[in-house]
């Protein structure tokens, strides 16, 4: 069992018993576990970040009308599917914040989009792990509120790697 299929199970018994698990009492009742992508070795990242010098409050609206402010922090640009994709990374009091929404939203991947937490490194690099990426809570129930991927994270390109649509 490799690192990330540990993870993986870890959280599917988060899921599927914790009682702060976003999934409700009758989810959990058919609960086997998330679907995800294979592990892919190419969308596991350390790229250097161009750091926005200035750094300005971002209110990003939430999917239930709420606003969270973060900051701009930087932008990094990497290959993907083919071609280049640029990225904007954020940063709140919580730490440093990912969300995207690829070419495989509503068909494979959440419609809304999915989030890591990059890795900063020295030198102004960070470790982004796209095989991380997750669902937001409201994928499972909308009672949750969860920020919504600005129009700047929208790609026109796939990301294989991660967490898939959750079906119920």
């Amino acid at each position: 069992m490799t690192e990330l299929d540990a993870f993986r199970a870890e959280k599917d018994d988060f899921f599927g018993s914790h009682p702060q698990s976003p999934l409700t009492r009758e989810q959990k009742k058919n609960f086997k576990g998330l679907s995800y992508f294979p592990e892919n070795d190419d969308l596991r990242l350390e790229v250097k970040v161009n750091e926005i010098p200035v750094k300005e409050k971002f209110e990003m609206q939430t999917s239930t009308g709420d606003v969270q402010v973060y900051e701009r922090f930087g932008t990094f640009e990497f290959t993907v599917d083919g071609g280049q994709a640029t990225l904007t990374i954020y940063r709140n009091a919580n730490g440093f914040f990912l969300p995207f929404v690829d070419s495989l939203a509503g068909k494979e991947t959440y419609p809304a989009g999915r989030y890591l937490e990059p890795e900063p490194l020295p030198g102004g690099r960070f470790f982004i792990d796209f095989n991380l990426s997750y669902n937001p809570y409201c994928a499972y129930n909308e009672m949750w509120s969860c920020p919504i991927t600005p129009a700047e994270n929208r790609l026109k390109a796939a990301i294989r790697a991660g967490e898939k649509l959750f079906h119920e």
